[in-house]
């Protein structure tokens, strides 16, 4: 607007500067005719020379008359146009004027509105004020004086001065553009003030409501009352300033109107005087042509006309050049509306892309919030979970120590009966349910604790509410405040962003640290029970281990040589990691709130500690309870107790541990206490010794694991350091201000709470000062920790030295005891200053806490109350301007938006220039901690490499001595197989005595060896089990050894894993020495042969996964390095986009003023140069013309002389010079425009190059952004998996545990039940077999004598058939064979089978026996089995695992290989186009004012040029008439010339003047458009990181939905696993007591199909017995046959054929009997794989029945309980009948009495029967009753009514209203049943209830649904059988009757609604009990009364 009103003012003051130079022009020219009309004329003497110079001047007259009337002509049609854009130009002027009346209406108004908001505002806040001072007055006793009174009523005031003073200047005349800016700088001033007073006001009005206590609600009524006053007040007070302001208004439009028609009067009068001088001079023009007619004219005429036509020459070339000046001008109006245009629609577009913004960060300060709040409570859910989980830990380890000690008892008893496994089963689930109770009331507990909670927490909501009414006072000052900080709220989200990933990130931090504490304490807790076994075994091995241990003491030399070695280096590092902590700390010092939330964390710790501990002392105990119940443990479980304290002991020194590092130095001490105990108690202290010793370097170990945790966490905060170093910087501005904010919240709080300010600096400072205390504490005992490590390498040698003295061995302790005992002391004195400065911290942080909740829900009401207010205020001002106001409020609203928001981007302009600087300052201050990293990376890459090379040859050794350790193993492990060879001999000679000696002893023997065998299965099993724990404790160990190793260095891992590998190998030679030397069983040894080999297995699996971990921590290690290299990118490309803002600021004309300075000065140089040619210039004309007036005066005065010819030439040579000079200045001209052209086109394009690299890099940078985005995502999902699969692979363990457990005791009580069922039922072969094969086949005696052979021809098929014959003898011999060996083993088996059937049956029991025990070792071979398959499958995993990680490596590393390239190359085009801008720039604008002063100089010279040939021309033309005698004329001339030069100055002046304005407003406009660029490029940076905050934060929150959801799932999982692990259990306890039961049905039936299976058998034998007999005969008849041919072949050769078609036919007859006899063969077949089939069914029938039985014996328990129930309402209903008998009610009578009259006649007799059932009537006398009503009708009812029971009763119906005539046919019973079912129908139907609830009802016997109707006697006639009666329905099963088993049959009515089984959809009445006994009447007494 300002720069519209300045154009304006400007074409203005340039229009009139032109009018008053035409006026001027006029006058002079006025003048000019005047002087010529009043001269004289002179005569000349002779006619002839008059005539000659009269035609030859009218010939020029008339050639110049032509020549002036064309220019007329076209000065004419000049006019003409100019006139036309004159028009045009008021036009635009009038439509001009029309815009700012409207702005000024406008502005008036939003005046006028602005200034009635402020004054109503003003009142409220008053009024507020007081009512604020009057309520704390009654609430608070003394009144609390309001801090920003003064300040504001001063405002106030001093506003409302100015205000009114503002209004005096509205009504003058002469009222100006300058007042429509200053009343727009008015505006602007109240709109502010008016944001002012509305905060105030919200604070006033949000003060007032904190203040009012909850009792006095009568004062907001008055308050209401008092605003709704002010409202009306602040009404008036709008109307009064609106009448005001449009007055001004109007004043301000009148003097516009006057400006306005002043300037088109001058206009008019200007025009009209052109146009009457031009008609003069037309009239003199056609008078002078007249006189030249008529008369010759004198020779004035002639120089008049040439005077004539140079002046309208330069009329026309002053036309020539307003004409350009004006077309100029019209280009640039042009020019500037289009830019006005395209300014207004950015404005646009910049205000909706605000409002956009706006909205977008509203939305995310509110998912921000939402955000804090969601985080919070996943917090408070995280520590609930990790809570569940340790509980749900807890439960899981007391299942498996119970089911651990379940099958100890089992193992233990000699013979396990099925009642102690009962029992067992039964302690068993007590266990649980106690369990149970102890976590329902932890869990009530919690609950209880968490309403306390809530009640502190409402009590203190109070006390801070009436805290609140003190602070009052204080809050007020700090609302100015508060803006500033709602004003610097985009820094505040950025910083909320970064804080919510660090949030993230500790969380993370702090899951992952939870973890590790939980798998470190569960490896402390099974490296403390393998300890207690440790110690047992050795304790009986001790003797055996002494000579082994003298000779590995010189190994152990060796290894403590290495030892030392290795020490002394991590020393060294040591001190290096110091020196590097030293320099940290100084660093962390800043980090103290860091520092804070790590106390909190380790407070979080150590609860969850005491909880863990509390749950093993739970666990402990129960184990205890477990332990009394046996009865082989007793002697150890005094030692177990003493050793459950050392571990107890053991156990809270780990925490201590974990607490913090002191704490190690006791565990020593106990340590050695423990030693000392031991060497006092036994000889054998040396073994002890040695252990101690290797617990002293366990925990030396586990002392180098911590600093080395701390040195890695250093590490990670040095890498987090340096990106929280630039948010730190940030954070401290805002800091340092909320600081002063909570200075005086604190302040206030601590009066409110009656304390001292003083004293509470104080308790700061000494915290302040404790914490550095403890700090060098800290630093004091790490020192001490140093000098432990160097007192443990004196101890290291010591033992060396105790195998020849143990003298100096006690010394050394008991001054390390002293020394441990100090520092004990010294530790629990820092840990207790450490726990109460803890406390402290922590109460002072929850108090900023809840200060600054405070504080934000405050902010958050005076937003919403403001918002409120606004829309209030928004609503009244639309309501007032709506019937006072003609204009449109959206334009003054839009108008206000807009101007607020252009202020609001200003401000957001120079915040963000701030942080800009913030950033480069940031930047520097991490390019120097990038240099220390670096300086610090290559001291820690030299200090790797010589640890490297000390781990090399570590390495070296260690693998010497395991090559020498597996030589060992190997001859040992041959040594033990030569052992067990001997023992298997040893076994199978003792087999076979056994077997002799079974044969000679009774049964009583094999019951004892029975007995032997079974004593050796368990004490095997024993072994067995000793070793599986072991196994475990093994795999345990070896799981928190792989935990330990991933957290280590590659190099330290490696050592730690060889010096394992070493103490397992020595671990394995003494085990084999003591095995060797000891006196177990052989058979022992075998089942440890196995456990080596996958021991064995299992090391070498697990070498791989240490392998594979070590990798993986490599390439953790890498990928931290290149997450390093991917953050210095992001860096470098941050710097890269600085650089670039940088270069477009310097693009924008703000950074080239000193440029102009220098371009302004060298114009300025120029202009001097050029100002003092001309003033030579000038006063070489005055000199000519002072010769020239000098020489006129002598002729004047003596006729003679005249200018000379030198002078001339002078002149006209000065001509040619300055037009040559002026040729070459155009030339110049015209080089420096194409030059001036090509650097634009080049700058245009080195513009769009610019452009299109920022795209680049701003694509490069987001694609970059997105990169690290999606690979934190990626590492983030890789983390959570890798939690994921810990947790599963440890639940996956404990329930193989539980499944192989389970397992095992399923087989256990299978290989019971397979001993019961296999009873010696080995069916002896059959007799018969034996007299069946027996039958000897006898040779048949041959018959006759061969007849002679009659012919060759038969003789040939003789033969054919006689080798067939021997075919089949020889078959029939191998078969007869084969029958004579079956006789003769089955004769054999005979005869054995009744001499070894005792035999037998040892050899059966030692048979199960040894299944059992092959049983039992498959399992374990199984187990270990899937062992290692589940072992190799996460090998494999892992593998895979790495692999893509190597590749997502490799491509992270060519990315940013790429990224680095594509950077540099980007970088170098940067700065080479940077480079080249700023020169092309410069050049440009140097160029550009160069060109401007060229163009400038060319214009002037032009000037000069026409102004020295105008001069030429006028001293020629002098000159002429000079030599004629002229003077006067040319003084005339003279004076014009003079005129005529000052007003081509004064036209140069205003035309330079207007090129400097139109330049200045382009230069301004191209300003605007470069911040219109910039601010278009920060809101598009802006919306990405806004896109890229909502996707972040959309990823957060679907992560977190995830991982609640996943948990949730593990929950349910858990809870299923567990309900499924306790209905297998009460599923097993019912098997075992079924079995028994069971197992006889099963062996019924087994033997019933073995003896149908031997008959079918059987009779196969008899069959093939009786085929062999058919084919003895038919051989018989064969050879009888062979005979008979021979004598035929003999003798009858014609009977040849005849007898060959009878021997096919016999031959055919054979293979028919001998299929048959196949047939019958695979007949048999089917049979006996039928029979196999039946046995499968059979077996599948067993199942079946057992799950029969079991729903049998479910279905029998709920018969006991129903029976019970059953049992009660009988008891209720023998006292209902005996109460109701013999009563009838009135009701029922009245009842019945009324349906009697009611129903139809042919009806009645129901309704009497009904009476009588219910009077207890006998049938005949209601028969009466009946016949008598036939015949008497209605009078003879009463006499003798009534009579008989019936069995079907029914129920008199309700009084029928007379539109019921439909239904009079129906009988009674059927409306009865009708109105119960209408009345029973429900509108809805019930809910059902789920399908597991619902049992399903058993349809009751047929006696129940008829047992009342047999009861009572015999059924109506059949026509009543179909009819219904709804209260003999059958009840619920719940509920029978007293007879359920009598007979009777349902007849039809059984099919109706009521008679079915009351189902879940239909209501039910309340169940009705009826007897047999009992009468219907009853039960409709009872209904009736319900």
């Amino acid at each position: 607007m300002s720069w519209l009103g300045g154009l304006s003012s400007g074409l203005g003051q340039s229009l009139g500067q032109v009018g008053g130079s035409l006026s001027s022009f006029t006058g002079q020219i006025s003048n000019f005719t005047k002087d010529i009309l009043l001269e004289g004329t002179e005569e000349v003497g002779d006619a002839a020379t008059e005539l000659q110079v009269s035609n030859s001047k009218l010939a020029e007259l008339e050639g110049s008359f032509a020549t002036q009337k064309s220019e007329y002509e076209r000065l004419r049609r000049i006019n003409a146009e100019l006139e036309e854009k004159l028009e045009a130009a008021e036009i635009q002027v009038k439509q001009q004027s029309l815009e700012y009346r409207t702005l000024l209406q406008q502005k008036e108004v939003e005046i006028s509105h602005l200034k009635a908001r402020q004054n109503t505002l003003q009142d409220e806040v008053q009024k507020l004020r007081s009512s604020s001072q009057d309520i704390t007055s009654s609430t608070s006793g003394p009144a609390v004086l309001p801090v920003t009174t003064g300040a504001t009523t001063t405002s106030s005031s001093s506003y409302l001065s100015r205000a009114s003073s503002s209004h005096h200047g509205f009504h003058g005349d002469e009222v100006d553009l300058s007042d429509v800016l200053w009343s727009q700088q008015e505006i602007n001033r109240l709109s502010s003030e008016v944001h002012r007073l509305e905060a105030d006001v919200a604070h006033w009005r949000r003060v007032a409501q904190a203040s009012k206590v909850p009792g006095a609600e009568n004062g907001d009524q008055g308050e209401i009352l008092k605003l709704q006053r002010t409202i009306k007040e602040l009404r008036e007070a709008l109307g009064r300033e609106v009448d005001e302001h449009q007055h001004e208004l109007a004043a301000l439009q009148d003097a516009h109107r006057q400006k306005l028609s002043d300037i088109t009067k001058r206009h008019r009068e200007e025009l009209a005087e052109y146009e009457e001088r031009i008609e003069e001079l037309e009239e003199q023009i056609q008078s002078g042509g007249a006189a030249t007619v008529t008369a010759p004219s004198s020779p004035q005429d002639s120089s008049r006309l040439e005077e004539l036509q140079a002046t309208i020459h330069s009329l026309l070339e002053e036309a020539g050049l307003h004409k350009a000046k004006h077309d100029e001008l019209m280009a640039s109006l042009e020019e500037s509306e289009h830019l006005r245009a395209a300014l207004q629609r950015e404005k646009e577009e910049a205000k909706a892309e605000n409002a956009e913004l706006l909205q977008n960060y509203s939305r995310l300060q509110s998912s921000v919030s939402e955000l804090q709040t969601r985080v919070q409570e996943q917090e408070g859910k995280a520590m609930f979970k990790a809570q569940q989980d340790n509980e749900i830990q807890a439960l899981r380890k007391a299942l498996a120590a119970a089911e651990k000690e379940i099958s100890r008892l089992k193992s233990s008893d000699a013979e396990p009966k099925a009642d102690v496994e009962h029992a067992d089963i039964l302690e068993l689930n007590t266990i649980i349910g106690t369990l149970r109770q102890e976590k329902e009331d932890i869990e009530k507990e919690k609950l209880a604790l968490v309403e306390k909670v809530k009640l502190a927490e409402e009590r203190e909501h109070l006390i801070q509410t009436e805290d609140l009414q003190q602070e009052v006072s204080d809050l007020k000052t700090q609302v100015d405040q508060r803006e500033q900080s709602l004003k610097q709220a985009h820094l505040d989200m950025d910083t909320l962003t970064a804080e919510l990933e660090e949030l993230d990130r500790q969380n993370q931090e702090a899951t992952q640290h939870l973890i590790t504490l939980k798998d470190q304490l569960a490896a402390q807790k099974s490296q403390a029970e393998a300890e207690v076994t440790r110690l047992k075994s050795e304790l009986s091995d001790s003797h055996n281990q002494k000579e082994a241990l003298h000779q590995e003491l010189e190994a152990q030399k060796q290894k403590l040589s290495q030892s030392a070695f290795t020490l002394n280096d991590l020393h060294m590092g040591k001190q290096q990691l110091e020196s590097t902590v030293k320099e940290l700390r100084d660093k962390l010092s800043k980090s103290q709130e860091l520092g804070k939330e790590a106390r909190l964390e380790a407070s979080d710790l150590k609860k969850l500690l005491q909880e863990k501990e509390a749950h093993l002392s739970a666990v402990h105990e129960e184990l205890s309870h477990a332990g009394e119940q046996g009865t082989e443990v007793e002697s150890q479980r005094k030692h177990l107790a003493e050793k459950d304290k050392e571990i107890q002991d053991l156990r809270k020194e780990v925490a201590e541990l974990k607490v913090s590092c002191e704490k190690r130095s006791s565990e020593d001490f106990d340590l050695k206490i423990e030693n000392r105990k031991l060497k006092e108690e036994s000889v054998q202290a040396l073994e002890k010794v040695e252990n101690l010793d290797r617990q002293l370097r366990d925990s030396q170990t586990s002392l180098n694991r911590v600093l080395l945790e701390k040195d890695t966490r250093i590490e990670a905060l040095k890498l987090e350091k340096s990106q929280l170093e630039g948010e730190l910087n940030q954070l401290e501005k805002r800091l340092s201000e909320q600081a002063k904010q909570y200075q005086g919240t604190i302040e206030d709080l601590t009066r409110a709470r009656s304390m001292d300010a003083s004293a509470l600096q104080m308790e700061h400072e000494r915290a302040v000062k404790l914490n550095q205390e403890k700090d060098l504490m800290i630093a004091e005992l790490k020192r001490e920790i140093e000098q432990m490590a160097s007192d443990h390498k004196d101890t290291s040698e010591m033992l060396d030295i105790t195998v020849a003295g143990q003298k100096q061995l006690t010394e050394l302790l008991q001054e390390k005891d002293t020394f441990a005992a100090s520092l004990k002391a010294q530790a629990a004195d820092a840990q207790r200053e450490l726990e109460a400065s803890i406390s402290q911290a922590k109460q002072e942080g929850d108090a900023l806490r809840k200060s600054v909740e405070d504080k934000d829900k405050q902010l958050g009401a005076m937003k919403e109350e403001n918002s409120h207010l606004k829309e209030e205020i928004d609503r009244l001002r639309d309501q007032q301007s709506r019937p006072q106001l003609m204009s449109e409020p959206k334009t003054l609203d839009i108008i206000t938006e807009l101007e607020t928001e252009v202020a609001q981007l200003k401000a957001a302009r120079d915040q963000l220039q701030e942080e800009a600087g913030a950033l480069r300052k940031a930047s520097e201050e991490q390019r120097e901690s990038l240099l220390q990293c670096q300086h610090s990376l290559q001291m820690q890459q030299s200090e790797l490499e010589q640890a490297r090379s000390r781990h090399e040859q570590s390495t070296l050794n260690y693998e010497r001595l395991i090559s020498a350790k597996d030589e060992e193993i190997s001859r040992l492990e041959s040594e033990v197989e030569s052992f067990s060879m001997q023992r298997q001999s040893q076994l199978q000679t003792v087999d076979i005595l056994q077997e002799d000696k079974t044969r000679s002893l009774s049964g009583e023997n094999g019951n004892e060896k029975h007995d032997l065998s079974k004593v050796e299965i368990e004490r095997l099993v024993k072994g067995i089990k000793e070793k599986e724990t072991e196994i475990i404790q093994l795999n345990e160990k070896n799981l928190s050894l792989t935990q330990q190793l991933d957290q280590l260095v590659v190099s330290r891992d490696e050592l730690g894993k060889l010096s394992q590998m070493v103490l397992q190998k020595d671990l394995e030679i003494q085990a084999l020495h003591a095995r060797v030397s000891g006196g177990h069983g052989q058979e022992v040894l075998l089942l440890q042969q196995q456990i080596q080999a996958y021991a064995v297995e299992r090391e070498q699996v697990l070498a791989v996964l240490n392998e594979k971990t070590r990798e993986n921590s490599q390439l953790r290690s890498e990928y931290h390095r290149i997450m390093d290299i991917v953050a210095a990118k992001e860096a470098a490309l941050l710097k890269l986009q600085q650089e670039n803002q940088r270069l477009s600021t310097m693009s924008d004309p703000s950074g080239s003023q000193e440029m102009f300075r220098e371009t302004i000065q060298n114009l300025s140089r120029i202009i001097r140069e050029k100002d003092i040619e001309i003033d030579a210039l000038t006063q070489k004309c005055q000199t000519l013309v002072t010769v020239l007036q000098s020489s006129s005066g002598d002729s004047g005065n003596g006729g003679q002389g005249g200018v000379s010819s030198n002078q001339f030439e002078e002149l006209l040579q000065e001509r040619d010079t300055l037009k040559q000079q002026v040729k070459k200045m155009d030339e110049w001209k015209q080089q420096v425009i194409t030059t001036v052209k090509n650097m634009q086109h080049e700058s245009a394009q080195l513009q769009e190059e610019l452009l299109k690299l920022q795209g680049q890099v701003s694509a490069d940078s987001d694609c970059s952004s997105k990169l690290s985005v999606d690979y934190t995502r990626l590492i983030q999902s890789y983390e959570q998996k890798e939690r994921r699969l810990g947790s599963l692979s440890q639940e996956l363990a404990h329930v193989q545990q539980t499944i192989s457990q389970l397992s095992s005791t399923k087989d256990v009580l299978l290989g019971k039940l397979d001993s019961f069922t296999q009873a010696p039922e080995v069916s002896t072969p059959s007799i018969q077999v034996a007299e069946h094969f027996q039958v000897s086949v006898a040779s048949p005696s041959l018959r006759g004598a061969a007849p002679p052979i009659q012919g060759e021809s038969l003789r040939q098929e003789l033969e054919a058939l006689q080798r067939a014959l021997a075919e089949k003898e020889s078959m029939i011999r191998t078969l007869q064979e084969i029958n004579h060996r079956l006789s003769n083993s089955a004769s054999l088996s005979e005869s054995e089978q009744r001499g070894h059937a005792e035999e037998l049956r040892q050899a059966r029991e030692r048979i199960d026996t040894l299944q059992r025990s092959l049983r039992e070792k498959d399992l374990l071979i199984k187990t270990k089995g899937d062992q290692l398959s589940q072992v190799s499958e996460n090998l494999r995993n892992r593998e895979n695992d790495n692999e893509v990680l190597k590749q997502a490596v490799t491509n992270l590393k060519e990315r940013a290989l790429i990224l680095e390239l594509d950077v540099k190359k980007l970088k170098e085009e940067n700065e080479a186009v940077a480079v080249k801008s700023r020169e092309k720039e410069t050049e440009f604008r140097a160029l550009q004012e160069t060109n401007m002063q060229v163009s400038l100089l060319l214009r002037e010279r032009e000037f000069e040029w026409k102004a020295v040939s105008e001069k030429a021309a006028a001293m020629e033309k002098l000159l002429k008439d000079r030599e004629q005698g002229k003077s006067g004329e040319l003084n005339q001339l003279l004076n014009e010339v003079r005129s005529m030069q000052e007003k081509a100055i004064a036209f140069q002046q205003e035309r330079d003047q207007v090129m400097m304005a139109l330049k200045q407003k382009q230069m301004e406009t191209s300003a605007l458009q470069s911040e219109l660029q910039h601010t278009k490029d920060k809101e598009q940076r802006q919306k990405l990181e806004l896109e890229r905050l909502r996707n972040h934060l959309l990823e957060i929150e679907d992560s977190y939905t995830r991982e609640a959801l996943a948990a949730e799932d593990r929950e349910s999982e858990l809870r299923r696993r567990v309900a499924m692990l306790e209905e297998k259990l009460a599923s097993s306890c019912s098997a075992v007591e079924s079995a028994s039961q069971q197992a006889s049905l099963q062996v019924e039936s087994l033997q019933e199909q073995l003896n149908g299976v031997v008959r079918q058998r059987d009779e196969a034998l008899l069959q093939l017995h009786a085929a062999q007999e058919q084919t003895n005969q038919y051989a018989v008849s064969l050879a009888n046959l062979q005979m008979v041919l021979e004598q035929f072949q003999q003798g009858k050769s014609p009977h040849l054929p005849t007898l060959s078609l009878y021997e096919k036919a016999m031959y055919s007859e054979w293979r028919r009997k001998a299929e048959a006899l196949e047939d019958r063969a695979s007949a048999l077949q089917l049979n006996l794989d039928e029979a196999n089939t039946a046995l499968e069914s059979a077996s599948r029938l067993t199942d079946q029945l057992d799950l029969k039985e079991e729903q049998i014996e479910d279905l029998k328990k709920q018969v006991e309980v129903r029976q019970e129930m059953l049992d009660d309402t009988q008891q209720k209903l023998t006292n209902l009948l005996n109460s109701t008998e013999g009563k009838v009610d009135k009701i029922l009578m009245k009842n019945l009495f009324l349906g009697y009259f009611h129903t139809p006649l042919n009806k009645r007799s129901e309704v009497l029967r009904l009476m009588g059932s219910v009077l207890g009537l006998e049938q005949d006398e209601v028969e009466k009753i009946l016949d008598d009503e036939g015949k008497k009708g209605v009078t003879g009812w009463v006499s003798g009514w009534l009579g008989g029971s019936r069995a079907v009763q029914s129920v008199p119906n309700t009084p029928q209203r007379p539109t019921h005539t439909q239904n009079l046919n129906g009988s009674f019973s059927e409306m009865f049943v009708r109105f119960l079912e209408v009345e029973s129908s429900p509108a809805a139907p019930a809910p059902k209830l789920p399908v597991y609830d619902i049992k399903p009802l058993s349809a009751p016997p047929s006696g129940r649904s008829t047992a009342a109707t047999n009861a009572a006697g015999t059924a109506g006639p059949s026509k009543r059988s179909g009819e219904s009666n709804p209260f003999l329905a059958p009840r619920s099963a719940a509920i029978p009757l007293l007879t359920p088993g009598a007979p009777g049959g349902g007849g039809p009515a059984s099919g109706h609604l009521l008679m079915k089984p009351i189902s879940d959809a239909l209501p039910s009445f309340t169940p009705m009990p009826v007897s047999a006994e009992a009468s219907a009447g009853a039960v409709l007494k009872d209904l009736l009364k319900q």
